[in-house]
């Protein structure tokens, strides 16, 4: 009668210990390859977030502009880098009126800034309130802007002055040089895209 021994040889267990070491290098190297991928994805998506709050948020104030029937004071006074409007803001608690006066631009430091003050269908006694600052981006180089008519005979125009607004307003943003976001252009309707809320 053969008895057979019970356990490995050492040959068998060198190689069961390779193969493991292999299996453990690999996983390791699955999992470092991961977190990196998931920290860059983390990076962009935040990125593209503020992005994305600034695109709606320029939306908004373009489609929301308020019309007006003074040669005076246009519903859009426009150049090639900024705009003044009067446009609806959403419901707050804090502001008196939904209308809002509002100057978009960027400033010396590169950031996009939103700068507005109510809009009060009465005449100020003494000097108006500060205007509020909003941040929407940084690190611009600058924004571009166009204004389309088709009652000026077509084609866009670099800056706008009349009492109805634009058929269409064009935004692009141009960040600084050595930033590697892009965004496409921002095309919208002023009253055409209103929305009620």
């Amino acid at each position: 009668m053969r008895h057979s021994r019970a356990g490995f040889t050492l040959l068998e267990i060198l190689v069961a210990l390779a193969v493991l070491g292999f299996l453990m290098l690999g996983l390791s190297q699955g999992l470092r390859f991961g977190l990196a991928a998931w920290d860059s994805q983390a990076r962009l998506l935040g990125r593209g977030g503020d992005l994305d709050i600034a695109d709606r948020t320029l939306r908004r104030i373009v489609t929301q502009i308020v019309p007006t029937d003074d040669p005076q004071n246009p519903a859009l006074r426009g150049t090639a880098h900024g705009f003044e409007a009067v446009t609806e803001l959403p419901v707050t608690a804090a502001l008196p009126t939904r209308q809002a006066s509002v100057a978009l631009g960027v400033d010396r430091t590169g950031r996009l800034v939103l700068r507005w003050t109510p809009y009060l269908h009465a005449r100020r006694f003494g000097p108006p309130p500060p205007p509020e600052e909003s941040e929407l981006l940084r690190n611009l180089a600058r924004i571009e802007l166009g204004y389309w008519s088709a009652a000026a005979g077509g084609g866009w125009l670099s800056g706008w002055a009349r009492p109805e607004p634009p058929d269409l307003v064009r935004i692009r943003l141009v960040f600084a040089r050595g930033d590697a976001r892009r965004w496409p252009e921002i095309v919208v309707a002023p009253m055409r895209e209103r929305t009620e809320e």
